[in-house]
């Protein structure tokens, strides 16, 4: 099949599988670079034959990300860890992983190279993530200049682990902590909640697929952009939505960050940790878009407001038992 050919890095994730899709819907054959090449054969009916190829590669060996570049038009990196687990570090994964991509998609004379950072990267942070996105960002723009970053809020959608994890823990748990850094004060008319925690921009993975289209124009080459929903929303008002859509009702409980503190220092042990002590670091710190950042209307896009979306799939954490009088 001949055509434009694009290299999705992370392409069996939550959001990669939506790019891989769209790519393969406007004709691209993809080149879908993973770990685990057998874990990735669904993505190939979302193409024609032959159009959608899983091949395997390793962030850590130059030579297999070569490989996995070379005739390449488009190069599109989504990796990233949420925690640290073994080899898999935020310095492996974010930066070197990132370097050498960028370096080798240069090297390899690739037209366009999307990074995918996110919203909070930042040198100064108090968290290692946000460091080493920071990091892994300039290490792109050191190898491929003309790389355009974008840096999306929480991207939530039916197979996030965001929404769905606060609707899951509804399922089973008669309470739902929120977290905040300025509540429990009894005087003056101050809410035990504070502000309501973390203030936030959820994004939608639809918008955040078609930012990572679009960002492959020419003219948009070297730009950084800053990918957020249309509403800013606290903590609390979030785990409010999840409850709602989800059809459960619980107690909402102000803790405060010096709790989420004890609390990560079991939760990281869970094989897939819920909570570690570095998202406690970021969960101190707003995550909104920079006063005058590029966002999804630079790239024409029309964000989508999460009470659309959040229906369509926290629906199936309803009671089962709630519409026949036995709840």
């Amino acid at each position: 099949m001949a055509g434009r050919l694009a290299t999705v890095f992370g392409g069996s994730g939550f959001i990669g599988r939506h790019v891989v899709q769209n790519l393969a819907a406007q004709g691209w054959r993809v080149r879908v670079a993973v770990r685990d090449t057998e874990a990735a054969r669904f993505l190939q009916p979302r193409g024609d034959v032959g159009q959608v190829l899983p091949v395997f590669a390793d962030l850590a060996k130059d030579y297999s990300v070569q490989a996995a570049v070379a005739g390449a038009d488009l190069v599109v990196n989504l990796v990233g860890i949420l925690y640290e687990k073994g080899k898999q570090t935020f310095q492996t994964v974010h930066v070197d992983g990132a370097g050498r991509v960028a370096a080798a998609a240069k090297a390899a004379g690739v037209k366009s190279l999307v990074h995918l950072s996110a919203m909070g990267a930042d040198a100064a942070s108090a968290s290692a993530y946000a460091r080493s996105k920071a990091a892994g960002e300039a290490a792109v723009r050191a190898a491929f200049p003309a790389a355009v970053i974008l840096r999306p809020s929480v991207v939530f959608g039916s197979e996030d682990d965001f929404f769905n994890r606060f609707a899951g823990l509804a399922t089973f748990s008669p309470i739902m902590p929120v977290y905040v850094s300025d509540g429990f004060c009894a005087k003056n008319g101050c809410a035990l909640f504070g502000s309501g925690g973390t203030k936030m921009q959820p994004v939608f993975v639809g918008d955040v697929t078609e930012a990572i289209l679009r960002a492959a124009a020419p003219e948009l080459a070297g730009k950084t952009f800053e990918l957020a929903g249309p509403t800013v929303y606290s903590l609390r008002q979030i785990i409010e939505m999840a409850m709602k859509y989800s059809g459960r009702k619980r107690w909402l409980v102000p803790m405060p960050l010096s709790w989420a503190k004890i609390h990560a220092v079991f939760l990281q042990l869970l094989p897939k940790p819920a909570l570690t002590p570095d998202q406690v670091r970021l969960l101190a710190v707003d995550n909104l878009p920079a006063p005058g950042a590029l966002g999804l209307a630079d790239l024409g896009v029309t964000p989508t407001a999460a009470e659309i979306v959040l229906p369509t799939y926290l629906s199936r954490y309803k009671n089962p038992f709630a519409f026949t009088g036995l709840a």
